[in-house]
């Protein structure tokens, strides 16, 4: 590994992954990658609902990109396990690129009576084909960390990982939604089209040690099973992942319905959708940092659980406010609590598995988070359509609140993971 001789001083501090030379290159360029991918997450759920009027389809295109998380994301982690892992990620970012592209050509052109030539299946088709991506990036991004620095920061860099993302989230939806307004969706997709550059240009840079391909056990599905039996068989990790399960499934569903909530509830625009897409940002990326700073190394676990009780309770607290000042300040006490637990999650999955099942352990992890929200966003969608905006956010947190108080006595060796 590349690693410069400050690297190898500073092993404490909030920002010591940033000793590490590739370190650095992969998270200033990934902050760039973000920053456009946040702007088209934020452009197109408005644009589909500006385009049918109906909740529904906001979980539609959730929901297809989740299919093919669970078609192919397990298959992806083996992969990641048996080819350069910077090789498929360059594949990976230049595939998103592309299907950004795509989508900005679509929402440019005039069909015959001069009417935008984007539909809503056009969104829902795209949305499918990048979920069939990130089925391969999401493993090898997350298992790849360890190739740009030591052991003995990998918290750090996890939660600077998380701190990026975040950053990306405060600017880059408030950017979007101002942008659609002044511009139109188009222009949001072109530049997360031209920002995909950054990170490609930033893997092409690293100096990594060369690569050695694994010693080959079985076929792909025997590999796969492994990974299985990795999880299944250690409690604390299964503990984690059902945990994580909880909150894509039935706490992460208010996501899809911001821009819902934007226009029926707060009687605003794609402006003020991409304000709280930002606001949980901000609350995000605050906790980030303080991870980052803290990396806690005691009770990690039933911090892990109070963390996700705490988003649901600040989320209940969301379904009840009316005004935007109050949307914002509870989505910020939100989106603090989830990126605690998320940055816990990702750092105990990764320390408590070996080595050479990373990718496969972390293909099961990204499944969980990436197969089971686009799942809560389907029933959320259907959900708002027949009992409103205000009640479904609700019950997504009870539903959340319930699922973790059932693994806190079920699985009792999460509660003393270290």
């Amino acid at each position: 590994m590349d690693e410069s001789p400050a690297a190898a001083r500073v092993r404490t501090g909030t920002f010591a992954a940033l000793a590490f030379p590739n370190y650095r290159l992969w998270f200033f360029g990934q902050m760039t990658s973000l920053f456009g991918t946040w702007m088209q997450t934020t452009a197109q759920g408005y644009l589909v609902y500006q385009l049918t009027h109906q909740e529904r389809f906001l979980g539609y295109v959730g929901f297809a990109s989740g299919i093919a998380s669970w078609l192919f994301m397990l298959y992806g982690g083996a992969v990641a396990d048996r080819v350069p892992r910077r090789q498929l990620l360059v594949v990976t970012q230049g595939l998103s690129m592309t299907l950004a592209l795509v989508l900005a050509a679509l929402a440019f052109l005039r069909g015959a009576d001069h009417q935008p030539l984007v539909a809503p299946w056009h969104i829902i088709v795209l949305a499918f084909s990048l979920g069939v991506v990130n089925a391969f990036d999401a493993p090898a991004r997350q298992s790849f960390v360890l190739e740009m620095v030591d052991r003995s920061v990998l918290t750090n860099a996890i939660a600077l990982n998380s701190t990026m993302f975040n950053t990306a989230m405060v600017v880059g939806p408030a950017a979007g939604g101002l942008a659609y307004a002044w511009l139109g969706p188009g222009w949001c997709f072109v530049l997360n089209g031209l920002s995909f550059v950054a990170v490609i240009a930033a893997l092409l840079s690293m100096r990594l040690p060369a690569w050695r391909p694994p010693a080959r056990a079985g076929s792909a599905l025997a590999e796969i099973r492994a990974g299985l039996h990795a999880v299944r068989s250690d409690q604390r990790i299964l503990g984690i992942m059902c945990v994580l399960g909880s909150v894509s499934l039935f706490g992460s569903a208010f996501i899809t319905l911001l821009p819902a909530w934007a226009v029926e509830i707060l009687k605003g625009d794609a402006s003020t959708n991409g304000f709280l897409q930002s606001a949980r940002g901000a609350g995000a990326l605050a906790a980030a940092l303080a991870v980052a700073a803290l990396a806690p190394r005691r009770w990690r676990g039933r911090v892990l659980l109070a963390a996700v009780a705490g988003m649901s309770g600040f989320l209940i607290l969301f379904s009840l406010t009316r005004s935007l000042f109050f949307s914002l300040a509870a989505l910020v006490a939100v989106g603090a609590c989830n990126i605690a637990a998320n940055n816990l999650a990702n750092t105990l999955v990764q320390t408590l598995t070996p080595d050479y099942l990373r990718g496969r352990v972390m293909s099961l992890y990204m499944l969980t988070f990436f197969g089971l929200m686009p799942l809560g966003a389907l029933l959320a969608g259907t959900a708002a359509s027949l009992v409103g905006v205000r009640l479904t956010v609700a019950l997504g947190a009870s539903g959340t609140l319930l699922c973790v108080g059932a693994i806190a006595v079920f699985l009792r060796p999460l509660r003393g993971v270290q």
